[in-house]
């Protein structure tokens, strides 16, 4: 193979807020953290064990500027783009590296607003006096193809 291939796929939550960057002439960059968690049992010990890995996350301009108006700490994020490694001086003269995943693509997997929405939707609201909760109730059942080609469908 000639050809050579520099791509990450990562799935994780997000350790802090977006730190944006803007530039001169209009371009800005996004910075944030991701968490990625590897789970195992130890065969000695019978112990649970989790290992996360942080990586350090970069998107650019439009990317950035969504990120940052629709992801907080702890959102879940699928990001897609290459590794590339940043040196530089530090203030004791030490040469620094880094190396960050700048992301081609990303999908918003859930947010602490969808989460929490999420969760008092899907707990089941008792009412006393409902039809679903009378034991001997006359309810019209049909077949489930029925219901599905009713029109009361919620989209």
């Amino acid at each position: 193979m000639s050809g050579t291939l520099n791509k990450v796929m990562l799935i994780g939550h997000l350790g802090d807020e977006v730190k944006m960057h803007y530039f001169d002439g209009g371009n800005c960059i996004g910075r944030f953290p991701i968490a990625t968690n590897e789970t195992y049992t130890n065969k000695q010990t019978g112990e649970k064990v989790i290992n996360t890995e942080w990586h350090n996350i970069v998107v650019r301009n439009k990317a950035a500027e969504i990120c940052e108006k629709y992801l907080s700490k702890g959102d879940k994020i699928y990001v897609e783009g290459r590794l590339k490694t940043r040196q530089w001086q530090g203030e004791d003269g030490n040469n620094r590296y880094t190396t960050e995943v700048h992301v081609q693509d990303f999908t918003f997997l859930s947010t602490k607003k969808e989460s929490a929405a999420n969760a008092s939707a899907n707990t089941p609201k008792i009412q006393p006096n409902s039809e679903a909760n009378q034991p001997n109730s006359t309810r019209e059942t049909k077949p489930v193809n029925e219901q599905v080609q009713d029109d009361d469908l919620p989209f």
